[in-house]
This record gives C-alpha cells, structure tokens and sequence, in this order.
C-alpha cells in the first residue's frame, strides 16, 4: 500500500463543490470514480481544502492510498485522460504514509476577482463577480492591510463546519487592479467557512463608500459571527495553492 499526493486544478462551476455528495456531482466523487475505473480498486480520496459550490481551484491537494505498480508521477498522466476536461491534475507524486493534507503546518493562498465596469464581460463571466457600480481600489488596499496579522476572524464567518477557534493568521492581503479587473490575493495558515468570500464582501463594501477602511479594525475589536461584509460570490472565488511548511524543512 502506498500514498499518493494529487494536485488538482478544476472550474468548479458544474460542481456542487469538493466534498462528496449523494445526489450531485462534486470533485470528490469525479476523483474516486475516474480513480477506481483507472486502478481497479476502490479509491477514497482525502482533500486539502473543501470548497464550496462554484468555486474554483489551481491548486487543490489531495491524497488517496492504492495497492497500485504504477509510479506515483505517471498516475496524473493516466488520470487525466478519463477526467473531464474542467478538472486536471497537475502533479502526482508518491509521499510518506502518515501524510494528511489537512492536519499540515500549511499556508493557502486564495484570490478573490471582480470585474469592475458599466457591462459585464462574459468571456470572464465564470470566474469574476461582476460590480457595475465604480469602485475605489485604494480605499480597498488601505481596508485590505487591516487584516495582517493574528486576529479573531469571528466576523467574517457564516455558520459551517465546527471549528475549535476563529483566529488566524493572515501574512499576505494585497487588492490588485488590472485595467477593469480587482483582486484580493490573501495568504493564511487557515479559513473559516465563507471568510474569504466575507473579507471581499467587506472590500467591496468599502470601495463604493459605504464603510470606511477603519470599519475592517471595529470588526476585530467587537467580533461576531456574520457581522462582516456580505458574502460575496463563489464565482470569484479560486484556490491558488497550497504550500506544505513542512516539505519546504526538508528541502532545507
């Protein structure tokens, strides 16, 4: 028996998300069916990040264990061939028995896109959340900063999946803009249910005046649940990657 590491890359808008389901389809399930057909085997995927319905992903993670002669570097290869073509794997490779993708001292990148115009452009349409009305993407750089650091993220979840703590650390917040196109890039050692979709509410919010940058700060001095910015679309929403701490220690 061997473990091997999958990187997934998927537009998740035909997908009711990453976590199996009993009557929709999920990248989950794709991932166990395509894999049992190609191994012969029952295969149980684990993955890294359970994203919602809509959202998108470069680089997810996932691991599954296999009776399988085939090397771990050819299973992507192999794999791809039966997959639909908005899901493909990146990399595979073969990784130590006690490795889980989630129980990792990891940090996740995440990019949030809203296209920013009077139209909406549809070439884009899937992975962008439209906003017609002008937004101001300074303001939003200065409310963007506020979330560095260690903080209570309390306000910035909906109700989800248990969690022994709300704090978390965010080492990178940066609002691009490309001509019509803003972006939120955020890079944390872990989310909340909705906290990314919830801090791009809060920006959007801000960028059309309606909130003052400061409000980000009022927000982690008086937590509570979904006081935030409303939850923006998971359209914008995509995983960019996820980086394993633990594997940068060994190359060292």
């Amino acid at each position: 028996m061997k473990r091997i590491k999958l990187e997934v890359a998927y537009d998740g808008t035909n997908y009711c998300g990453w976590q199996i389901q009993p009557k929709d389809t999920t990248i989950e399930g794709i991932l166990n069916e395509k894999l049992g057909s190609l191994l012969g085997e029952e295969i149980t995927v684990i993955g890294a990040s359970r994203t919602d319905s809509g959202v998108h992903a470069l680089g997810n993670v996932a691991v599954f264990d296999t009776e399988t002669e085939i090397p771990g570097e050819r299973i992507a290869r192999a794999l791809n061939q039966r997959l639909p073509d908005d899901i493909v794997i990146q990399s595979s490779s073969e990784v130590k028995d006690d490795f889980h993708p989630r129980y990792q001292d990891t940090r996740k990148t995440y990019e949030y896109t809203i296209y920013n115009a009077e139209f909406d452009n549809p070439v884009t349409a899937r992975h962008h959340h439209f906003v017609y009305v002008p937004l101001d993407a300074e303001r939003m750089r200065t409310a963007a900063r506020c979330f560095l650091g260690e903080h209570d993220f309390l306000s910035f979840s909906t109700t989800g999946s248990p969690t022994k703590t709300t704090v978390r650390t965010i080492y990178e917040c940066e609002v691009r803009q490309n001509g019509r196109y803003i972006t939120m890039r955020v890079t944390g050692n872990g989310f909340l249910y909705n906290m990314v979709r919830m801090m791009a509410g809060t920006l959007i919010s801000i960028g059309r005046g309606r909130k003052d940058p400061e409000w980000v700060r009022e927000l982690f001095l008086h937590p509570k649940r979904g006081k935030a910015g409303p939850n923006a679309p998971a359209k914008g929403l995509t995983l960019i990657n996820i980086h394993y701490m633990d594997e940068e220690k060994e190359a060292d």
